[in-house]
């Protein structure tokens, strides 16, 4: 059986650095792997690359959607905008320009692109494979004020923007959102069966399936899985999992929550790059995130969720806690190979 050893090495080879170059030899297999360090919703990595000599297409995996928590595809075409931010960070690190576009005939993203002599390696590059979530709690202290500028401007895009909230009340607040929406959902059978699914709960399972939620990433003790899903009806309750969340969100500095003007795919995937230059920013600056997103998923939670906040003609799309805090070990990803459908190299 797989060690955690074992599982930390493979964590740490698909996350070593890449390299920064800018001799004008594109190398796509590497951008691809940087692209799917994103982020993506239960890690299930939902997403198809099909690479050719000038351009890269991103592409919904629709045999990796979650229909009860996700039931329009947003959050899958939210972490297909996370990774298609990662390539382009990475294709500057080579040397290329690269422009994002929502192609509607593909359903997907295509970036293209462009050698380009001013492009180089960022902060926000090498904090690709470090970036993760952490779900621990943190230890309370603030963000700096200059720390936070940083990573509200990064949050935004051109139909996207960031609220900001740290205080006690606000805080406060968002635990109630949060506690109703753990009621709802893991009262739900259907919710339930969708994410025990994706809980991988010992290293070998992890290591044979290559996505999803993986108990070392949160300290959970390994088990066998047939042993640990007798178990998860005691351990997984709404009360439960609510005084977890409200643990970590007081430990935590403040909430990010990103809101966008329209609620469709391309705003989507605009809204998904802009959640992963926060998340990359804030790896660069030695912050936490982690995603309590209950009130969003929960449909009638967020029209109220959205009028606490005062939106008009806004929605409220992906939320985030952030602060200092631990590390944790890292989730796994599926090999390249299983990724790329049509190598530009192999024809």
């Amino acid at each position: 059986m797989a060690s955690t050893k074992e599982y930390d090495q493979a964590a740490s080879d698909m996350r070593r650095p890449g390299t920064e170059q800018a001799d004008g030899n594109l190398d796509a297999r590497e951008l691809v792997r940087h692209a799917t360090l994103a982020a993506s919703s239960h890690n299930t990595q939902p997403w198809k690359f099909r690479t050719r000599k000038d351009a890269i297409t991103i592409l919904p995996d629709f045999s990796r959607r979650c229909p009860v928590v996700d039931p329009d595809d947003s959050h899958l075409f939210k972490s297909l905008g996370c990774a298609a931010e990662n390539l382009v960070h990475a294709a500057a690190a080579q040397g290329f320009s690269a422009e994002v576009r929502f192609d509607s005939g593909e359903n997907g993203i295509t970036v293209l692109l462009n050698r380009d002599a001013t492009a180089r390696a960022t902060d926000l590059y090498r904090a690709i494979p470090k970036r993760q979530c952490v779900k621990a709690a943190y230890d309370g202290s603030p963000i700096g004020v200059m720390e936070l500028a940083q990573l509200e401007q990064a949050g935004k895009g051109p139909s996207v923007r960031t609220i900001m909230l740290s205080s006690d009340a606000e805080k406060n607040a968002v635990i109630d959102y949060v506690t109703r929406g753990n009621i709802a959902q893991l009262t739900d059978r259907a919710f339930r069966k969708e994410l025990v699914a994706w809980l991988r709960f010992n290293p070998v399972e992890a290591m044979r399936k290559g996505d999803g939620l993986a108990g070392r990433t949160s300290g959970q003790p390994a088990l066998p899985t047939w042993l640990a899903k007798l178990m998860i009806g005691l351990v997984l309750t709404p009360k439960g999992q609510a005084r977890t969340d409200a643990t970590n969100i007081r430990s935590s500095a403040g909430v990010a929550v990103f809101v966008s003007s329209r609620d469709d795919k391309p705003a989507w995937v605009e809204l998904g790059r802009a959640y992963e230059r926060f998340a990359l920013q804030a790896t660069a600056l030695d912050i936490r995130t982690a995603f309590i997103n209950q009130p969003i998923e929960v449909r009638e939670l967020r029209s109220q969720f959205e009028s606490w906040l005062k939106l008009e003609g806004e929605h409220a799309l992906l939320m985030v806690r952030f602060g200092h805090g631990p590390t944790a070990p890292f989730s796994l990803r599926r090999p390249i190979d299983d990724v790329i459908t049509v190598d530009w190299a192999a024809g």
